[in-house]
């Protein structure tokens, strides 16, 4: 296996890894904004009021986001077997 073919691995499972993550975190994000801006509307400190909701948020998009998720890493875990057996 040369340095290219290693680049492009290294370089596949950077993208896998952002397309794995990336929804969630910007639906966390999302909600994180709202929360705050309803804080400072509201000069509510509460720390639970900001922690809850982000958590639920997050759980809700890896419940709907999981069947996408399981596909993209098993394309990925498949193009990687391949090139293991065939040997680069």
């Amino acid at each position: 296996m040369n340095d290219a073919a290693l680049l492009d691995i290294a370089r596949e499972a950077l993208l896998v890894t952002l397309k794995l993550g990336a929804p969630v975190l910007l639906l966390a994000l999302i909600a994180g904004l709202a929360i705050s801006l309803l804080q400072a509307l509201t000069q509510m400190q509460e720390m639970t009021l900001s922690f809850v909701p982000k958590i639920l948020t997050i759980l809700v998009s890896l419940f709907l986001f999981l069947p996408f998720m399981l596909s993209t890493l098993g394309d990925f875990t498949r193009s990687l077997m391949d090139r293991i057996a065939s040997g680069g």
